[in-house]
């Protein structure tokens, strides 16, 4: 594996911190203390922040892998669905949302198993990354009213572009499929 392939894996050490600092069990009424939040805050951006520094890596040194294309979205869908599960498991976003974004995410990956050659993520995708790694930040921090609010706004924006850019990602494809079935 290549040091790039190896930031991408080291992504993964954020998921169990994650899943421990957010718990929450309905027996001991636990919830996560303001400084619980801090630390899955911080291996949050951390983890999210190589997602950034594994592309440049591969890019720079020209070590872009097939291996690395296949690992790097499927390690940020589980940095992304572990703070995800554990706020639905807190209440604190709906459970049907996060449904909607595993049901593009298993559309795409299904899609990507039919091509021939793995494509990187377009505009798009990255404004749905950006825009889902702004919204869990807002939702994981310590809040108060206001900033809660606020991230439910941008986890909003952030369902919307998952669902947009999963459609402007298969779109071409089902066009050109359809006219192949037509002629």
């Amino acid at each position: 594996m290549t040091p790039a392939t190896w930031i991408t894996v080291s992504r993964l050490l954020a998921v169990p911190i994650l899943l421990f600092g957010l718990r929450w069990t309905a027996e001991d009424g636990f919830l996560p203390s303001d400084s619980a939040r801090w630390v899955c805050l911080v291996a949050f951006l951390l983890a999210a922040g190589t997602d950034w520094l594994d592309g440049y890596v591969a890019r720079r040194f020209n070590q872009v892998t097939d291996l690395g294309k296949i690992l790097d979205p499927l390690v940020d869908k589980l940095l992304v669905f572990a703070p995800l599960l554990c706020l639905v498991e807190l209440r604190e976003i709906p459970a049907w949302s996060v449904f909607l974004i595993l049901l593009r995410e298993l559309t795409i990956a299904g899609w990507r198993v039919q091509q021939t050659q793995i494509s990187g993520a377009n505009l798009w995708g990255k404004a749905k990354t950006v825009s889902q790694i702004t919204a869990i930040a807002l939702l994981i921090a310590p809040s108060t009213a206001i900033s809660h609010n606020l991230g439910l706004v941008a986890y909003g924006i952030a369902v919307s572009l998952t669902l947009i850019s999963g459609g402007i990602y298969l779109w071409p494809g089902l066009a050109n499929r359809a006219a192949t079935e037509k002629a």
